[in-house]
């Protein structure tokens, strides 16, 4: 099997390290710079494509028609794309033999789109996974050739989601690589999986908590925007204050008449959610130290203070 490979992230690590060892031939990467502004926790595929001597390409675009002159010219059998972040044109996805394939982190057509780890949590899924799929003009709208599920605990985070799927991805790649080899894989139109869904991409902004909303959805943010991302956040005195972990009480009762973002306990530091009980339980000042919602509170708060606003 000849393969061009495009790819980034943990995932991109994985899935390439599997098709090495499957005994492909990589004819190059394709991959992008890493910003100085992104946190880089993972792992990258360009560290295996240096160990193995595979040429590597970082474009800004791939409008450029010379990225598929170089890769007409390297005949590929199939092309693969492991969370790769930029859309790929037709004329390149036309060219290998075999087809052009995506790996997408979800049940596809559910969660198509950008961030689908944080968007699963944010919805409060209880299962996702990994999809293998052509690749169309549209994105994350071709047949599939396979997915693995994955179950969401109640505890998960973006971070611990995320590396479930990064384990799942050898095993992905390793029940359908031979199948692409010699072409007996099935493909599976999307629109016989069930009805889709769409969602954009993320900002640090998108974080901003509603205390109206109930204190299920606000742990749910919470956790999917927690370490390494940005993370969720609030307003307190005009200084922005982010939480990093929550836990919702469901024993503990609110009386109507308090407000939304009202602080109702300062030890344990639990606030009003949509009129349901919400622990923080760490929190830090924006430039401060990351600390226990208790700490935090014995500094700055007494009870039926306000959480929320803008600065």
């Amino acid at each position: 099997m000849k393969a061009v490979v495009f790819a980034y992230h943990e995932i991109g690590y994985a899935c390439l390290d599997e098709l090495l060892s499957f005994g492909a031939h990589v004819s190059c990467l394709f991959t992008h710079e890493d910003d100085p502004g992104e946190e880089i926790w993972f792992k990258t595929p360009v560290r295996l494509a240096k160990e193995r001597n595979i040429p590597v390409y970082t474009p800004e675009t791939l409008k450029d028609p010379r990225w598929a002159d170089l890769i007409r010219q390297a005949k590929p059998d199939v092309i693969f794309s492991f969370y790769y972040r930029s859309l790929i044109p037709k004329r390149i996805l036309e060219i290998p033999g075999t087809g052009a394939f995506n790996v997408h982190g979800s049940l596809l057509p559910q969660f198509r789109g950008r961030c689908p780890v944080n968007w699963v949590l944010i919805a409060g899924a209880e299962k996702t996974g990994l999809t293998m799929h052509f690749m169309e003009e549209k994105p994350d709208a071709g047949d599939v050739v396979a997915q693995r599920a994955v179950d969401i605990t109640s505890d998960d985070t973006a971070h611990t989601l995320f590396l479930k799927l990064v384990n799942e991805a050898r095993p992905l790649m390793r029940d359908i690589l031979p199948r692409l080899l010699d072409r007996t894989f099935t493909r599976i139109s999307q629109s016989e999986l069930g009805p889709s869904s769409y969602f954009g991409g993320r900002r640090p902004e998108d974080g901003l908590i509603s205390w109206e909303k109930d204190a299920r959805s606000v742990h749910n943010l919470v956790r999917a925007v927690t370490h390494p991302y940005p993370g969720a956040f609030t307003y307190f005195d005009g200084k922005k204050l982010f939480i990093w972990q929550t836990e919702v009480e469901p024993r503990m009762e609110i009386d109507p008449a308090v407000r939304k973002g009202e602080i109702i306990s300062t030890n344990p530091l639990v606030v009003n959610a949509g009129g349901k009980a919400l622990k923080l339980v760490t929190v830090e000042f924006d430039g401060e130290r990351e600390i226990s919602g208790e700490a935090w509170a014995a500094v700055y708060i007494s009870k039926n203070r306000i959480l929320g606003g803008n600065a």
